[in-house]
């Protein structure tokens, strides 16, 4: 499964976990203004911000799994099994293919404001993008520094939530996620204190006890839990540095290690990749599993009125620093 965050210090920053038990050869996309988005049902996007980042590019086509516009906005789509309901064109509706829904609305929208609008026509459509590449069940968290949003398309509609912490998981759908936190209001960042009955002698034992509580498990209601007391508690500096360090703590509290959540025969699933993008600086930075050492890509360091996708191949192999040698 998978986890995305946003975060703020002096500048905003988006990322998600991506979790699952294989890899689709993703890399870092950077598709220029001048790439024409071609959509199944609606207009062509002849040109458009730029955008970037982790994608599968396919016969040209960069299929996002989360990105940031050169305006700020950022998106990213995680796996909603069960839940995800995709509907058939509908007359006088913006009928967009989960696969399309990045690219349609990073491409022409600046803020979180412009896309609500958006929105409220849109149909989302299932259409798959070819036969060997089928719709995956997603929902999607759409951020700016003013704020996010959850989109789920169910089977009641198209479902658009505020979301006020910046967190979203996977199952269950958005509302029961935000309804779990309240069995989570008496969790503290500091040293417990005896609640449990007055007349018996209890005692913290350690250093370290705040969050006592906190759930620790790999489902993804835990995982939202976690992710959103680790965030709307994170201390850090503004420097790009601290900040973007911050973040990666954030989404190491939720990563998944291989070996912990078995899918048959010899797959697990494990964070294949944690990125974290500043959506004011359009820097997109992201480790792998086996790569802790953070990697950044500037989209503004290439010309973006190109017409074709730039791509970067992932640095997968851990990168150690000797210091002695």
């Amino acid at each position: 499964m998978c986890t995305a965050a946003t975060y703020f210090t002096k500048d905003f920053y988006f990322g998600r976990n991506l979790d699952y038990e294989i890899s689709f050869h993703e890399q870092i996309a950077i598709t220029p203004r001048q790439f024409p988005f071609h959509f199944r049902k609606v207009k062509a996007l002849e040109t458009h911000y730029a955008m970037i980042g982790m994608a599968t590019v396919v016969e040209g086509y960069p299929l996002y799994y989360d990105a940031t516009n050169e305006k700020g906005l950022s998106m990213a789509g995680l796996n909603f099994p069960g839940n995800a309901d995709y509907k058939e064109p509908v007359e006088g509706k913006d009928n967009v293919a989960p696969f399309e829904f990045i690219p349609w609305i990073l491409g022409q929208c600046a803020s979180l404001a412009k896309a609500r609008a958006l929105l409220e026509r849109m149909n989302m459509v299932k259409i798959n993008f070819s036969e060997s590449l089928p719709l995956s069940p997603l929902h999607w968290i759409i951020s700016d520094k003013t704020g996010s949003i959850t989109v789920e398309s169910v089977k009641g509609g198209l479902m658009v939530y505020d979301n006020p912490i910046g967190i979203l998981t996977n199952n269950p759908p958005f509302e029961m996620q935000m309804f779990q936190l309240n069995q989570y209001m008496g969790l503290s960042v500091e040293q417990p204190e005896n609640h449990f009955a007055r007349d018996l002698p209890l005692t913290t034992f350690s250093r370290g006890m705040g969050a006592l509580g906190l759930p620790g498990d790999l489902s993804s209601v835990s995982r939202f839990v976690k992710a959103a007391f680790t965030k709307m508690n994170s201390v850090s500096g503004d420097s790009e540095s601290e900040s973007v360090s911050q973040f990666f703590h954030i989404l190491t509290s939720v990563e998944q290690q291989r070996g912990l959540v078995h899918m048959g025969e010899n797959l697990y699933e494990y964070t294949i990749y944690s990125s974290c993008c500043n959506a004011d600086k359009g820097i997109y930075y992201y480790t792998t599993y086996e790569n802790s050492q953070i990697t950044g890509v500037d989209m503004h360091a290439e010309d973006l009125d190109k017409d074709q996708v730039v791509t970067y191949p992932l640095i997968t192999g851990q990168q150690i620093r000797m210091q002695n040698c």
